[in-house]
């Protein structure tokens, strides 16, 4: 018997016939054809040397030969069903889908470069992006992987602090060309702002400045994060962003560099029971090790 050239269909086959005790039952039991399984034990008796089954009227029954290879036969059955199995979670662990839920200015700036890096490193995982500021809820399997300014306080959430984020004031050169650089925090009231329209965070920012600030005091208003960020690289005014986007934003500086605005932290979280998940797990470990750069 040639070992180089050996078939496991043969002892597929063979086991088959042997546990079925004919070929009809053989092949109900594969799913495959009757004149398949005939072949294959005749190759495999051919291989041997010796016939494996006499055939009867209501069947076949094995012959010495065959009793004396069959726990070699199923020993090499349970192999091939442990391949199988380490094969499929092999294909489990690259291939699926995971949901990311961050900000949309995360969602928008630092995911992109990320995620065209992730997918040449596991290219069977899909991103789904949910690109909100409102809070996601994690709980309810809104997402999978959350990226977050606030820390989550569930205990069925793991989560962990990957950046302080900081928070500038910030303009294009054209509009400070036309309309002169600030020296002071109070000279902000003479420029035109951007900022939030129902949010009061940046109002009361200034408040822990000792600045009072009121909704009027902002030209434009948004409580769109994109926009905001779009209208101060577009030269309508002062405006407070992350420092991490002034390097997406060709032309737009920092200024006041005495203002103290306290950073935002940013949250990796997850939840506890999906944690376990390869694929999750993957791109968890992977955010956690490359957005804290992207969001430096």
């Amino acid at each position: 018997m040639d070992k180089n050239n050996f078939d496991w269909t043969l002892v597929r086959s063979f086991l088959a016939v042997l546990d079925a005790g004919s070929l009809m039952g053989a092949a109900k039991r594969l799913g495959a054809q009757q004149p398949t399984l005939s072949r294959h034990i005749a190759e495999l008796e051919a291989q041997l040397g010796s016939p494996l089954f006499e055939r009867t009227g209501r069947g076949v029954l094995p012959t010495a030969v065959a009793l004396r290879i069959a726990d070699a036969a199923r020993e090499m059955e349970g192999g091939a069903a442990a391949l199988g199995q380490a094969l499929d979670s092999q294909r489990n662990d690259t291939v699926g889908t995971v949901r990311i839920s961050a900000s949309q200015l995360v969602a928008t700036l630092a995911l992109p470069s990320l995620m065209a890096d992730f997918q040449r490193e596991e290219p069977g995982i899909q991103i789904e992006v949910v690109a909100s500021d409102a809070i996601t809820n994690l709980l309810r399997r809104e997402a999978d992987i959350a990226i977050r300014m606030v820390r989550p306080s569930q205990s069925s959430l793991v989560t962990k602090k990957i950046a302080d984020v900081t928070i500038v004031a910030c303009a294009h050169r054209s509009y400070l060309e036309r309309a002169g650089t600030p020296k002071r925090p109070e000279d902000l009231f003479a420029h035109r702002l951007i900022g939030f329209d129902r949010d009061d965070g940046i109002i009361r920012g200034f408040a822990t400045m000792g600045q009072t600030a009121t909704k009027e005091n902002f030209a434009i208003r948004t409580d769109d994060t994109v926009v905001i960020g779009q209208m101060i690289a577009a030269g309508c005014g002062i405006g407070f962003a992350a420092t991490y986007a002034l390097r997406h934003w060709n032309g737009v500086v920092a200024i006041l560099p005495m203002l103290n605005i306290q950073p935002l932290p940013c949250w990796l979280t997850v939840h506890r029971e999906i944690r376990g998940s390869a694929i999750v797990r993957r791109v968890y470990d992977y955010l956690g090790k490359r957005l804290p750069a992207a969001l430096a």
